[in-house]
């Protein structure tokens, strides 16, 4: 498994939250998130092969932007 780390511009509220939540599960390979909106960020675990790129996509897609993103 691999961690990504995004740091998302643009959240705002419950509402933020959920879609870029949904967004994110909804892409193939990821199995968990947790979007933390104070800091503004997600967190998503995948299989190891996932490309972060794809992660990017789904955000931006569902309306917000992504300054940066993180592996571990």
């Amino acid at each position: 498994m691999k961690e990504y780390i995004l740091k998302i511009k643009g959240m705002s509220c419950e509402h933020c939250r959920k879609t870029v939540e949904s967004a994110l599960l909804s892409t193939r390979h990821v199995r968990n998130v947790v979007v933390d909106l104070e800091a503004s960020t997600a967190i998503v675990l995948s299989e190891d092969f996932m490309a972060g790129n794809l992660l990017v996509h789904a955000v931006e897609e569902a309306g917000y932007q992504v300054e940066s993103v993180k592996e571990s």
